[in-house]
């Protein structure tokens, strides 16, 4: 509802629109900010965890003792990750998301609700960037210690889960911030798909008193809130994984040190 003493003047200074806006119009900005945020975390961890997915995949090695099916199996689906990423990492989200939610409706005939649309597209996306993050965190890993697993015994599976990628998450972590810090501002290309995000509903407010400028700082203000606090608590999160600076080494110390440090 707009305030009584606030309804809209032409007269009206910057600062009055300004005004008027955060005060009258607070609701519909939270929620596209929380919408954005939706689909921007949602999109985050899905498209993490295809990434992880895919890079651990085409990492698998091709042995001259595997079957001839086996060997054909990986190749080709190794061929059909590599084609998914240049795909999605060559073209435009706003491409994508054009060609995805009204490509869906024009051969299938079936409807994408926006928001689902929106966190697929988002998804499938981040997915292609951050399967080759993962895979350079994997090759970041010292060669030597691939070689001890293999020596042990241990499994392609089992190497990738208990050795290789604790490892290599730890190292891609700022590049995986940076993924989520990306999507969170280009989630405003959903707009062109008419999901309500920040940027659409900022667009409609906009666009119902002409007043592009005044409102469009408010926007910018709330993106950068968001990625100001997000880009923070990741740094936390880097820095709790980092562990302690330092380590003390135990090493035939007596009983009573030993209890104390527990």
């Amino acid at each position: 509802m707009i305030l009584l003493d606030m309804v809209p003047q032409a007269e009206w200074t910057f600062w009055k629109w300004v005004e008027f806006f955060a005060l009258d119009k607070w609701p519909e900005f939270l929620t596209g900010a929380g919408v954005t945020l939706l689909i921007s975390i949602t999109g985050t961890i899905v498209g993490f965890i295809i990434g992880l997915l895919v890079a651990v995949f085409c990492k698998i090695p091709v042995k001259a003792t595997d079957s001839f099916v086996k060997t054909a199996f990986i190749k080709f689906f190794k061929f059909l990750m590599q084609v998914y990423i240049e795909v999605f990492r060559g073209t435009p989200m706003i491409v994508q998301a054009m060609v995805i939610y009204y490509g869906t409706a024009s051969i299938f005939h079936y409807s994408m609700n926006r928001l689902f649309a929106g966190i697929f597209i988002v998804s499938i996306n981040t997915g292609a960037y951050l399967s080759e993050i993962v895979r350079g965190g994997i090759e970041s890993i010292d060669k030597g210690q691939f070689e001890a697993a293999h020596t042990i015994g241990l499994r392609h599976g089992q190497m990738m889960r208990h050795i290789v990628l604790p490892q290599a998450i730890r190292n891609i972590m700022p590049a995986i911030g940076n993924e989520f810090v990306i999507n969170i501002k280009d989630t405003s290309i959903l707009s062109v798909i008419s999901v309500t995000e920040l940027f659409f509903t900022s667009k409609s407010i906009a666009g119902t008193y002409y007043k592009y400028f005044e409102t469009f700082i408010i926007t910018s203000i709330i993106y950068f809130v968001l990625t100001f606090t997000v880009t923070r608590i990741l740094r936390a999160i880097e820095k709790k994984m980092d562990g302690p600076s330092s380590y003390t080494m135990l090493e035939n110390q007596d009983a009573a040190v030993i209890k104390e440090l527990d």
